[in-house]
């Protein structure tokens, strides 16, 4: 690689840490990576979008990424980051899941070409190996010392670990054998919350094969503010556009915080670190305007979603934010989050309580009564602060629209069945 892959992961804030003598390996020639994603839902989030950056910015330095989708890992669980045991799921469910996670990948990753991304399972190889089998080959190369060092299982010890749990570092280290003798990988890729896998599938290369393989490490991360990346208030963000709309994604990025912005420009696009420079210094000169988060908005939207939905969120956003919402209400219920009600219910009237219950924007009557008197809620832009107030047809906007807002970000519209 004639760039330094770690060069450019540092420079974009994306690496934490890499095994000694991976910078050497890296400058020898294109490297097979891969990272593994989990498939308990059916689409990524944006939290998997760090490795899957990760992972373009190997391929477009001349690497040959592999994306692992863990159908059979998924079967076992990591209990990395985790307090408890989480559920198994049934494995045509995994299946499923496994199967959506391609499309997403693919407009980041190109499969085609002599250094096109391969799309593994691999419940192919794990789901078919006897447990005598595993434990002469994998489990007779660690010790019961060496697993306990491992922060994922040192976590655990106090709330209790069950032993399939326990022995996930050994499936896993058993993929990056699998990957190495199959495709010739040599690095694995991963959040820092894996370091302990990353490095149990070193050590097993190393006993097995007598070769060396590598890992990176990315940070794992926090907002300026402290919390969870990628969390809103109705949960996680994902890239399915079924689960969170076009809209919703590009609000996500445009309300990040003033602090994050040229953080996740850096991290979540592939902009030059020129542009990115460009940027912050008309966000210096033009806070107001956002002119940073905007463009971070436009340039995560279109690569998830496509530039037509990137530009279509844009303008949705531009009017609703604008003071125009009534020009186009059946553009922006396609767009933004949207909740049926019947027309019946409106000829009696509706209470706007219970619309703002429905619509997500409380959790409760009272949190919606208690919104209203603190003037923190609006009916088609207006300010609302009668609490017994009820919502009818006069209401209505373009014959079937209601636009309820909470706060000065939160929009969803109610449509009349």
């Amino acid at each position: 690689m004639t760039e330094s892959l770690l060069d450019t992961l540092a420079s974009r804030g994306l690496l934490a840490d890499a095994t000694p003598g991976a910078r050497d390996r890296l400058a020898a020639g294109p490297v097979t990576a891969y990272a593994g994603f989990d498939p308990t839902a059916d689409s990524l989030h944006v939290g998997n979008l760090v490795p899957v950056m990760g992972l373009a910015w190997l391929q477009r330095l001349g690497g040959r990424p592999i994306a692992l989708v863990g159908g059979g890992t998924g079967m076992v669980g990591d209990p990395s980051g985790k307090r408890s045991e989480r559920p198994f799921l049934p494995e045509d469910e995994i299946d499923r899941n496994a199967a959506a996670i391609r499309g997403q990948l693919e407009r980041f990753l190109s499969f085609e070409g002599q250094s096109g991304a391969l799309l593994v399972n691999n419940a192919a190889w794990l789901r078919t190996v006897g447990l005598l089998q595993f434990l002469r080959d994998t489990g007779k190369h660690f010790t019961v010392n060496y697993m306990l060092q491992k922060e994922s299982v040192r976590s655990r010890m106090e709330t209790g670990i069950s032993f399939t749990e326990f022995s996930y570092m050994l499936v896993q280290a058993y993929d990056y054998w699998h990957l190495f003798r199959e495709h010739g990988c040599e690095l694995q890729m991963g959040g820092s919350d894996q370091w302990g896998n990353i490095t149990a599938g070193i050590e097993l290369v190393a006993r097995a094969e007598q070769r060396q393989v590598h890992g990176v490490a990315f940070p794992l991360l926090t907002t300026a503010g402290g919390a969870k990346f990628g969390k809103s208030e109705s949960g996680n963000i994902w890239l399915d556009p079924a689960r969170t709309s076009p809209y919703q994604f590009y609000q996500f990025w445009l309300n990040a915080d003033d602090r994050d912005a040229e953080r996740f420009l850096k991290l979540f696009t592939f902009l030059p670190l020129e542009a990115v420079a460009t940027a912050m210094d008309q966000q210096a000169s033009d806070a107001s305007h956002r002119p940073a988060q905007r463009l971070l908005a436009r340039e995560v939207t279109s690569l998830v979603h496509g530039e037509a939905e990137a530009r279509r969120a844009e303008s949705v956003s531009a009017k609703v934010f604008g003071g125009e919402p009534s020009e186009d209400y059946a553009t922006l219920a396609g767009s933004m989050p949207n909740v049926t009600v019947t027309r019946a219910e409106l000829e009696v009237g509706l209470s706007l309580t219970e619309a703002f219950v429905r619509a997500g924007l409380a959790s409760s009557k009272s949190e919606a009564r208690r919104g209203i008197q603190g003037k923190g809620y609006s009916v088609n832009e207006s300010l609302e602060i009668d609490v017994d107030r009820r919502l009818s047809s006069s209401d209505l906007r373009e014959g079937k629209f209601v636009m309820l807002r909470k706060g000065k970000k939160n929009y969803v519209m109610l449509v009349v069945e």
